[in-house]
């Protein structure tokens, strides 16, 4: 099955917030659905069941803190004018306690062997660009600052990922809560 660790979005308020966001953009991309926005701590790709039992009891076993998140402006991998993702970003001391939650997870699963191919930058995915589109920097220009409100992480989850022609289809597979 195909999984990832991730922080769901779960306030209506600013799940809101950023689809009016989406809908400000009028490009030719594939904006991801608001039951669909978390951020992912770390991708684990296809694994066994078996390895969905091993990941579970690793994951058991971190404790963390609540996060207060604060979403705080609009960015693109890899840049704006050769965009394949636009994104929501968070200010500087959510991303470091993300930061610092994705490496405990990856610090769990590692001995598991999963690891992340690049280091962990908090941001929320709100759109996916197959082929190039123009006009993005000038777009983004418009939300470079914006206030969504705050959003208190209270747990992470082990997910499970079926693909599907109308997109991804998303399912819980663990949910661990903060202490």
């Amino acid at each position: 099955m195909r999984a990832f660790v991730a922080v769901e979005i779960q306030d209506d308020n600013i799940l809101d917030a950023i689809v009016k966001i989406q809908s400000e953009f009028k490009i030719r991309a594939t904006p991801v659905n608001k039951k669909n926005m978390h951020f992912t701590l770390l991708f684990l790709g296809e694994i066994t069941e078996d390895a969905v039992e091993n990941v579970k009891k690793a994951l058991g076993t971190i404790s963390f803190r609540k996060i207060d998140v604060n979403f705080t402006h609009v960015g693109a991998f890899p840049n704006p004018r050769s965009a394949r993702v636009i994104w929501i970003g968070v200010d500087e001391t959510s991303s470091k306690q993300l930061v610092e939650l994705a490496l405990q997870v990856e610090k769990k699963l590692a001995p598991l062997g999963f690891r992340s191919d690049k280091p962990f930058k908090p941001h929320l995915t709100i759109f996916r660009i197959k082929n190039k589109v123009d006009g993005i920097p000038e777009i983004m220009e418009k939300f470079k600052k914006i206030d969504l409100g705050k959003y208190t992480v209270t747990e992470f989850k082990l997910k499970q990922s079926i693909l599907t022609p109308s997109g991804p289809v998303y399912s819980d597979l663990q949910v661990i809560l903060a202490k």
